[in-house]
């Protein structure tokens, strides 16, 4: 299974036919080398909130490739309304797709959709866990530590991605918390040095988790689990 950070906090996930998208945030982001053009044949698109910073291209590329965006309800109506497929799903909600399964955890942050009109309520933020080819990842979106994290840990999860840059989210010493909780087997930090105010060291990240491998990873670099 392919992995590929597109920086901050968005990813290329590629097994087989399965070609997805996590939180595709490309154009306007300063880290990232990909851009919109770049993907074809997606299948789905996940989203964890409505923030510009992980909506990002979802529009685009879902309609270059006929994809399906899976996420809340509130994003699905929002998407559906400039003609974007979707799956709605919600907290706690898991469903079975055709590569797998997905089930939608919670995340303490905001989800609200900037528009030309302004902000518009965006439901609730998530993170996914998506079990593919008998193996599980978990992309936390943005979020602060919460104990809901304990709970993940009987998922046995493979890889969880996690966001250590502070201020919006997690910081360093809070992600190392929530490894503590999750116990997976591997870990990518993210949402990190896209801009001065979420500045963190992810090597500081890796000294301080302990029984659990962590993989830094650069923009367009690649992991296969």
């Amino acid at each position: 299974m392919k992995i590929k950070y597109l920086g901050h906090a968005a990813f290329y996930i590629e097994e087989g036919n399965f070609k997805a998208l996590i939180d595709p945030f490309l154009s306007g982001n300063p880290t990232a080398k990909s851009s919109p053009e770049n993907f074809s044949n997606i299948n789905y698109i996940f989203i964890t909130h409505g923030h510009g910073d992980h909506l990002g291209d979802t529009v685009q590329i879902a309609k270059n490739n006929n994809s399906i965006v899976i996420t809340n309800f509130e994003i699905s109506l929002y998407l559906g309304n400039q003609n974007v497929n979707t799956h709605p799903m919600h907290i706690g909600g898991k469903a079975k797709f055709d590569f797998g399964t997905v089930k939608m955890t919670p995340a303490l942050h905001g989800s609200g959709i900037q528009t030309e009109k302004g902000l518009i309520y965006g439901g609730n933020p998530c993170g996914f866990v998506i079990e593919l080819d008998g193996k599980k990842i978990y992309h936390a979106g943005d979020t602060g530590l919460t104990m809901d994290m304990k709970l993940l840990e009987s998922e046995n999860i493979d890889l969880a991605i996690l966001p250590i840059g502070g201020n919006f989210t997690m910081d360093i010493d809070d992600a190392v918390k929530a490894v503590e909780f999750i116990k997976p087997k591997k870990v990518i930090p993210i949402h990190y040095n896209t801009f001065p105010i979420i500045k963190a060291s992810p090597e500081e990240f890796k000294s301080k988790v302990k029984n659990s491998e962590v993989i830094i990873l650069k923009p367009d670099e690649e992991y296969n689990l």
